[in-house]
């Protein structure tokens, strides 16, 4: 029987519960990679600094992809279906995330190269030592404000304006897209590619 600490995760089931578990890992990774650049400075990764190094850029190159896809191609599209009123005033904070993601994308590039320069040649150099803080800073700043946005306003539209069926077309997508079958027991972990 496994063992949950803290609150479970959501299912495909619950889209949107899970899009917002997705959020919570995005804050989760950043944090990591903050701590790793505050702590090393560039210096020499140790083991346990190098794994969640490898760890952090391996979330945001494969899985934060997909949770991005999840909105852009399911969600945002089935809202902007909906054609109801109250749907009508969210849609230019949607073409804002959409841009949001555009800006985070690359960002995240620079990123990942960056750490992988940083676990190839075992330092960084000054220049790219301050400019992973800078994109670690205009990331944080960036998730900040769209996490908000999307929990706040974007989800609690979702939740009441889709229907069941809607809802399970979204969940549906999202396990397709990680080749995991829908309606199944397991839950999903986002570290995991595929």
């Amino acid at each position: 029987m496994p063992v949950t600490i803290g609150s479970k995760e959501s299912t495909f089931g619950d889209p949107l519960g899970l899009l917002s578990d997705c959020h919570r890992r995005i804050e989760r990774f950043l944090r990591t990679l903050w701590k790793i650049i505050d702590e090393k400075g560039g210096r020499s990764l140790g083991g346990e600094y190098r794994r969640s190094l490898e760890a952090a850029l391996k979330y945001f190159r494969e899985a934060a992809p997909k949770h991005t896809a999840d909105e852009e191609e399911d969600l945002f599209p089935a809202l902007r279906g909906a054609g109801r009123a109250h749907v009508e005033q969210i849609l230019s904070r949607i073409d804002g995330l959409e841009n949001d993601h555009t800006r985070a994308d690359k960002w995240h590039r620079e990123c990942d190269e960056i750490g992988k320069r940083w676990l190839r040649d075992e330092h960084l150099c000054l220049r790219d030592t301050a400019r992973l803080r800078t994109v670690l800073l205009l990331l944080a700043t960036l998730y900040q404000s769209h996490i908000a946005i999307e929990e706040r306003e974007i989800f609690p539209v979702a939740q009441t304006t889709l229907s069941d069926e809607e809802k399970a077309a979204i969940g549906r997508s999202m396990a397709d897209r990680r080749g995991i079958a829908f309606g199944a027991e397991r839950q999903f972990t986002a570290i995991t590619p595929g």
